[in-house]
């Protein structure tokens, strides 16, 4: 049982819904690339771990405890942080499994809140998203997204926006989500 700040709970032992697993598959293909930066000695990003306190465990077998209750200490900020190039990196990856838009409840005001805080100390922060259905992959810088965010009153940014002000991210086997070459090219143009 995890309980969450808002006061939900979730079972972990119930069959996981249709919704289970979202951001896995792009999380994984970070995770792929960010091991190839760091081999290729490129960059060191790491993904974040969720702040948890485990308040019940129990030991069936001594080799085999299981976690039955844990909160979530804070909510999260963004998901990934390191550096590349003498600077600072920190984004957020998204999942969007709509054709049309990107709905903005995918995103929180705290993780927003953390990206305007980190850009105006200097670091290079931006959303990954990927519109699944499509298979295509943005990089969008944080900054437009949150100017976005904080002067429109919709409840989602259309997919327009983002062939507009995102970068598309090219598929490759050995990097799947190659964000660093857009970083290159609009942070470190020589």
């Amino acid at each position: 049982m995890v309980n969450y700040p808002n006061g939900s709970k979730k079972n972990w032992n119930t069959p996981v819904s249709s919704y289970g697993g979202r951001g896995m598959e792009l999380e994984k293909e970070i995770s792929i690339t960010n091991q190839y930066y760091l081999e290729d000695d490129r960059a060191v990003i790491h993904k974040k771990p969720t702040p948890v306190t485990i308040v019940k465990v129990d030991y069936p077998m001594r080799s085999a405890a299981k976690i039955t209750e844990a909160y979530f200490k804070l909510p999260s900020t963004t998901d990934y942080n390191g550096i590349y190039r003498g600077k600072y990196i920190d984004f957020e990856a998204k999942e969007c499994a709509i054709n049309t838009s990107f709905p903005l409840k995918s995103i929180h005001a705290h993780q927003i809140k953390h990206l305007d805080d980190v850009l105006r100390h200097g670091a290079i922060a931006f959303v990954i998203v990927r519109f699944t259905k499509l298979e295509i992959t943005y990089f969008v810088e944080a900054k437009r997204m949150i100017e976005y965010i904080r002067n429109t009153d919709r409840s989602s940014i259309p997919y327009s926006w983002f062939e507009e002000n995102g970068h598309r991210i090219p598929f490759n086997y050995l990097k799947p989500v190659d964000y660093l070459q857009i970083v290159d090219e609009l942070y470190f143009k020589e």
